[in-house]
């Protein structure tokens, strides 16, 4: 009988053993578990997660009249992000050869185009494509401002989120054909001496009070 109680003795206490290590495992098992998920979670988080937008590219397409006569003329823009303003690159193809053509930051994409800022002149080459690079605030921040002068001009801050390049010769356009019904070509004041030609591209494929400018912060 006594040894039946040893045996007995043993057996619950191996038992005990095997129970022990069972709870044991399913413990290290759920902390396993638990931390897998917390990873995966995490990780999911940071994937999700929108990045800085630290650079934008978007279109300028024809201005009025435009691709009647130039009809392949378009230009592509990017805009990056330096530590203290922004880097303007354009790349336009499809132009008049051997033209020169001025860029502004303009209010307005087209008339009356309102506050205009020149920025940059650019050379087309025998191919008709041009660049040019220009570094300055060009973003949602982009605006001018005038307090008065001896002219009295006067006008609150005023955002100019669109871009618009331009004839540097009125002459060029009249003899592409880029002004019908014209008998003489169009002056405007978009240049150095303010006697430049017609608009060949802008940013038209925004809305007029969300330009390409007002997607950089």
């Amino acid at each position: 009988m006594q040894r039946m109680q040893k045996l007995f003795t043993r057996w619950f206490k191996g038992l005990g053993l095997v129970a022990l290590a069972i709870m044991a495992v399913a413990s290290f098992s759920a902390f396993t578990m638990h931390a897998s998920a917390s990873s995966i979670s995490t990780n999911g988080a940071h994937a999700n997660a929108q990045p800085d937008k630290s650079s934008f590219t978007f279109s300028m397409v024809p201005s009025p009249n435009i691709s009647g006569c130039l009809p392949h003329a378009s230009a592509t823009v990017t805009i990056k992000k330096n530590s203290l303003n922004f880097k303007m690159t354009v790349n336009a193809t499809g132009l008049a050869p051997h033209t020169g053509y001025d860029l502004f930051v303009i209010e307005l994409p087209n008339k009356p185009f309102g506050v205009a800022w020149y920025q940059t002149d650019l050379e087309a080459n025998q191919y008709g494509s041009g660049s040019a690079t220009v570094q300055g605030v060009f973003s949602v921040e982009t605006f001018s401002i005038s307090l008065g002068d001896n002219n009295n001009i006067v006008f609150p801050a005023t955002h100019q989120y669109h871009l618009g390049l331009w004839f540097n010769d009125p002459q060029v356009p009249f003899n592409l054909g880029c002004e019908p019904g014209q008998t003489q070509p169009v002056v405007t004041p978009f240049n150095g001496e303010q006697h430049a030609g017609i608009q060949v591209l802008n940013t038209s494929n925004f809305p007029d009070n969300a330009g390409p400018l007002s997607h950089l912060k």
